[in-house]
C-alpha cells in the first residue's frame, strides 16, 4: 500500500504506460516543461523528453486532430485539454473522425487515443471553466467516456484507457485532484466498465459517478444515522456503462435516484433514469428521482457556484424524502 493523490496516481498510470510502451506520447498545452495545468505531468519530461511529452500552441482542434492522425498511424496519443469547457473546439475531430473512423474503414483501422481533461466546479473558475459536459460526448456513439471518483481508479481507468482499441475521453473532476488515499497499484485491475457498489443498504439505490460519489457516500452515512441504508454505485465509465450493476440493485431494492454535477435537462442524470424507469419498472416503488446541477451557468461567487451543483445536504434531504 502506497499513499498518494489523485494528481500523483494519475502521473503514475501514465509514467508506467510511457515506459512500458514507448507509442505512448502527451500532446497538448503545456504538458512538458510546465507539467500540465493541473501538473499531472509534472517531471515526466525530464523523464521522457520533449518528443514524447508535446507542448502545443493554444489550439484545442490540432491537439485533438493531431492525436487522431497519430493514433491512426499506429501511435498511442494522450491528448490534453485543460479543460472540458472547450471540447466544443474539438468535436469535428473527435466526434466526426475519432468516434467513426473505425464504422467508416470497416473496422480495419482504429483510433486508440485518449483525450483526458477534467471538468465540474469547485475553484470558482466562472461559467466558461467549471462546466460537467459528459452528455456532449455520451451522445456520440463510438467514444468511450471514464470518470474515475477515487485515486485507485485514477490510476487503474487510465491504465485500462490506454489499452483501450478506441478513442476514450477521460474527465477528471478539478475537486479531485488533492485528494488522497491510501492505494495498492499492484492489486488486481478492475474490469473495464464494471461499476463499483461502493456501499450497500437495503432502502434506496444512489447511481453516482466522478466527485459525486464522495458526496454520495456523506449522505449516505447522514442517513444511516437517520435508520436509512442506502447503496452506492460508482459506475467508473459511462461508455461502456454497466447496467446490469445497476439493474440487479434496484431489483433487489426498489427505489433509486441518480446524482450527477451535469445540468439536469438532457444530462446524464436524464438518460440513467429514464433506462431504470423503462427496465425495472415493475420493481420500483415510486417514480426514480434525479439531483443534479442546475440549467444555469455557473457563478464565479463561491456560494452561488456551490449551490449550483449537487450538494451532500441535498443529497441527504432527497433520499429522506424518496424514502419517506
Amino acid at each position: 500500500m502506497v499513499q498518494m493523490t489523485y494528481r500523483d496516481a494519475l502521473r503514475q498510470a501514465l509514467r508506467d504506460a510511457m515506459a512500458e510502451d514507448d507509442r505512448v506520447f502527451v500532446i497538448g498545452e503545456e504538458v512538458g516543461r510546465y507539467g500540465g495545468a493541473y501538473g499531472v505531468t509534472k517531471g515526466l519530461i525530464e523523464e521522457f523528453g520533449s518528443d514524447r511529452l508535446m507542448d502545443t500552441p493554444i489550439s484545442e482542434a490540432a491537439i485533438v486532430g493531431a492525436a487522431v492522425g497519430a493514433a491512426m498511424a499506429g501511435l498511442k496519443p494522450v491528448a490534453e485539454l485543460m479543460y472540458v469547457d472547450f471540447i466544443g473546439m474539438t468535436m469535428d475531430q473527435l466526434g466526426n473522425q475519432a468516434a467513426k473512423i473505425r464504422y467508416m474503414f470497416g473496422g480495419q483501422i482504429g483510433v486508440p487515443m485518449v483525450l483526458r481533461t477534467q471538468g465540474g466546479t469547485g475553484r470558482s473558475a466562472g461559467a466558461q471553466h467549471s462546466q460537467s459536459l459528459e452528455a456532449y460526448v455520451l451522445h456520440t456513439p463510438g467514444l468511450r467516456l471514464a470518470m474515475p471518483a477515487t485515486v485507485a481508479d485514477a490510476y487503474h481507468l487510465l491504465r485500462g484507457a490506454l489499452r483501450q482499441p478506441d478513442p476514450v475521453v477521460f474527465i477528471e473532476h478539478k475537486a479531485l485532484y488533492t485528494l488522497k488515499e491510501e492505494v495498492d497499484l499492484s492489486a488486481p485491475v478492475p474490469d473495464w466498465g464494471k461499476a463499483a457498489i461502493r456501499r450497500k443498504g437495503d432502502d434506496l439505490v444512489i447511481v453516482t459517478y466522478s466527485r459525486q460519489v464522495h458526496n454520495a457516500l456523506k449522505a449516505a452515512e447522514e442517513l444511516a444515522a437517520r435508520g436509512i441504508e442506502a447503496t452506492v454505485i460508482d459506475l467508473r465509465t459511462l461508455n461502456p456503462l454497466d447496467f446490469d450493476t445497476i439493474r440487479a440493485e434496484v431489483e433487489r431494492v426498489g427505489r433509486a435516484m441518480v446524482v450527477s454535477e451535469g445540468v439536469m435537462t438532457a444530462g446524464v442524470a436524464a438518460e440513467l433514469s429514464a433506462r431504470i424507469s423503462e427496465e425495472c419498472f415493475d420493481f420500483l416503488h415510486d417514480p426514480v428521482v434525479r439531483v443534479a446541477g442546475e440549467d444555469i451557468p455557473i457563478s464565479v461567487s463561491v456560494a452561488l457556484e456551490a449551490a449550483s451543483v449537487p450538494t451532500t445536504a441535498l443529497v441527504r434531504e432527497t433520499a429522506e424524502r424518496l424514502v419517506a
